[in-house]
């Protein structure tokens, strides 16, 4: 099965962008930083240039991912699915399985999801990897295992929690300013409560066991991300 057979199972509207028609993509739509990226030629400056985005924007935050990416990405493609363009990442993983990532383009429908109210109070490093890298990063087909598009971000006020009632001690966040951006597939998040996020502070939270506080979030999203990479 070829690649795009491959992605068409799990998104039936997703095509590949070509170098020609790169060219016509408006400049609202992509930021010029990726359209540099894209238009270069030579495939290994095509990947520097990639890495020294992810390096300027969260070299810090994120130095496993970007260190994994830097030895194991094989390829990555402009695609497009109704509309929304993403970069596809073809990443070998430990047991030489190639794996399908996807980060989102930032555009500025980030502001106009049910969180933009809340925007501004976001770390700045979260904001900084939205707006400046990717509107989300994760395995493809499950839409899981890494930081999700703000879109799809968990307002924990929306949802039924069934672990609430087998919880010993008072709850550590408030509700209602809880955002999860991280999801592990599995009922794991990582979420920040907008009301108590100095120095990226943020709750460990799962569906079926008692919530780890006070975790350093861009520590547990950077091994998360790399566990999914090596092996999702």
């Amino acid at each position: 099965m070829d690649k795009l057979s491959s992605l068409k199972q799990y998104r039936k509207s997703i095509e590949f962008v070509s170098n020609k028609n790169l060219l016509n993509i408006e400049k609202e739509n992509m930021p010029e930083k990726w359209i540099e990226i894209f238009k270069e030629t030579d495939k290994a400056r095509k990947k520097d240039k990639l890495i020294a985005l992810w390096n300027d924007v969260c070299e810090k935050e994120l130095s496993n991912t970007i260190s994994y990416l830097k030895e194991n990405l094989l390829e990555f493609e402009l695609i497009v699915d109704n509309g929304q363009y993403a970069v596809l990442y073809s990443v070998k993983s430990e047991n030489d399985e190639i794996l399908y990532y996807e980060g989102g383009i930032p555009t500025s429908s980030i502001y106009i999801s049910e969180m933009q109210q809340d925007w501004s109070n976001v770390p700045e490093s979260i904001k900084r990897f939205y707006e400046k890298l990717h509107n989300g990063f994760y395995y493809l087909p499950s839409r899981a295992m890494g930081l999700v598009p703000v879109e799809s971000s968990t307002h924990f006020e929306d949802y039924e929690w069934g672990i609430l009632e087998e919880l010993d001690e008072p709850l550590g966040i408030n509700m209602a300013t809880t955002y999860g951006f991280f999801e592990n597939g599995m009922g794991g998040y990582v979420a920040i409560d907008l009301n108590n996020c100095i120095d990226d502070v943020a709750t460990l939270w799962f569906t079926n066991d008692k919530p780890e506080y006070n975790v350093d979030f861009w520590d547990i999203v950077d091994e998360w991300i790399v566990i999914g990479l090596q092996d999702n």
